[in-house]
């Protein structure tokens, strides 16, 4: 009876409904990702060791558990190729966040300053790049960064150099194509935040004597905080795992973790191995992803 009580209410259910969300497309896929992270690679289908089979029985089961081990987390910890490839794919993150963030956040702040019928419009022209396919802009920059291609041919006529710059296959030519296809990702939330400050605190800085530069910091910026924080994490953490615009822009000398976990997967099919990079990768960017969470619960406790 009262398990009928606690499903009869629309507002119960609604509230269960995310954890059910998580437990499907969350928890089950990461245990099973977990789970082929501790066996052992194998030349088979699946191509890995130990299976579980139900059919067998508890004690095949139990047999399972046991085979299980972290020889995997061990030789990601070990081996200069993962561990470089993890530091390299975080600063590459940290380098690319920092530059949306010094432009996004100027052009954020313009739009929350244009009259109002002006404002769906700016919103309007920082969503088109979305309408066209993420492939298809990734390929755009190609043809502009080549050697004989756009970019080099505007320097050129305005003789900023004198002979072709090599931009393809680098990691300027990474940074860029990381940078233009986030920054809506950055804009938006920055501009959600702008949006909804209240002038009149502008004004009453004013009239108490500061400059609009010491009013900026502050009023403007302090507010704009939450929305920095989620326009950086929004940006941040996929750029981590990116794999697209690293495999088609930077060279192949350098490997991002993305490439890593493509390469163990697909070529080498290693699934164990795989596995482990996918569920450290995990964790790393479960980090600030809490460290946001607990910080919000701050500031909401402060407020109380």
């Amino acid at each position: 009876m009262s398990g009928r009580r606690i499903f009869a209410s629309p507002a119960r259910r609604a509230a269960i409904a995310p954890y059910l969300w998580m437990l499907l497309f969350f928890l089950l896929p990461f245990g099973f990702v977990l789970k082929i992270s501790l066996s052992h690679t194998a030349i088979a289908q699946p191509p890995y060791l130990p299976v579980f089979d139900l059919a067998h029985g508890f004690a095949a089961i139990k047999a399972a558990f046991a085979a299980l081990s972290l020889d995997n987390f061990r030789l990601l910890a070990s081996d200069d190729l993962y561990v470089l490839s993890y530091l390299r794919s975080l600063v590459v993150a940290l380098i690319s966040t920092s530059i949306l963030l010094a432009i996004g956040y100027p052009i954020a702040y313009g739009m929350s300053r244009l009259p109002a019928r002006w404002q769906p419009v700016a919103m309007t022209l920082v969503i088109v790049p979305f309408w066209t396919s993420f492939l298809i802009r990734i390929y755009a920059w190609i043809n502009i960064l080549q050697h004989d291609g756009l970019l080099n041919k505007v320097l050129l006529a305005l003789h900023v150099i004198s002979v072709p710059v090599v931009w393809l296959s680098t990691d300027t030519a990474m940074v860029i194509g990381i940078v233009y296809s986030y920054l809506p990702f950055m804009i938006l939330p920055l501009y959600a935040t702008l949006a909804k400050m209240d002038s009149t605190l502008l004004e009453a800085a004013s009239d108490l004597g500061s400059s609009r530069l010491k009013a900026f910091w502050l009023v403007t910026f302090p507010l704009s905080l939450p929305g920095i924080a989620a326009g950086v994490l929004l940006c941040f953490i996929p750029i981590v795992g990116e794999f697209v615009i690293p495999d088609l822009l930077a060279g192949s000398n350098s490997l991002m973790i993305g490439q890593t976990l493509w390469l163990e997967f697909f070529t080498n099919r290693d699934w164990p191995v795989a596995s482990a990079i996918a569920i450290v990768l995990l964790v790393l960017l479960l980090a600030p992803l809490l460290i946001y969470d607990r910080l919000q619960r701050r500031q909401l406790e402060g407020r109380r």
